[in-house]
């Protein structure tokens, strides 16, 4: 497993962009969605490029109420499909399934959200997880 970012919800890019430059990290990459109507911006100190925070600014958002600017954690895993399993094992919530192989959102006992991205190449389709229903927000 390795940790890859957190991310946080932005309602100004450009001033939240100054602050992380303020503190010292640097704008790595940018990827702009004209259909889903979002930006995601990732940062990260010099020297330790590994350690990010995804900047996720949604074009229409109107303002973020208490904690809902917070987003999740990133960790990329060996096997989605067996982490998943051995979480699902444990009794911990899966929100969002790893049908497509590749990622899964899964919450912590705080309802925090935690992403899994599989590491390499994307794993085919797989039940029961791939006709398995999102059960949360992420």
């Amino acid at each position: 497993m390795k940790y890859l970012h957190t991310m946080i919800r932005v309602s100004d890019p450009v001033a939240t962009i100054r602050f992380f430059e303020l503190l010292g990290l640097e704008e790595l990459r940018r990827f702009d969605s004209e259909q889903g109507r979002f930006t995601l911006i990732f940062l990260a100190a010099p020297g330790d490029e590994d350690a990010q925070v995804e900047l996720t600014h949604n074009w229409d958002e109107k303002g973020y109420g208490e904690g809902r600017n917070f987003g999740h954690l990133a960790y990329r895993v060996d096997d989605i499909y067996a982490t998943c399993q051995r979480l699902m094992d444990a009794g911990v919530t899966i929100n969002r399934p790893p049908r497509d192989g590749h990622m899964a959102f899964v919450r912590s006992p705080d309802n925090i959200s935690v992403e899994l991205l599989q590491g390499g190449a994307r794993l085919a389709p797989a039940e029961p997880w791939a006709s398995m229903p999102n059960t949360g927000h992420w």
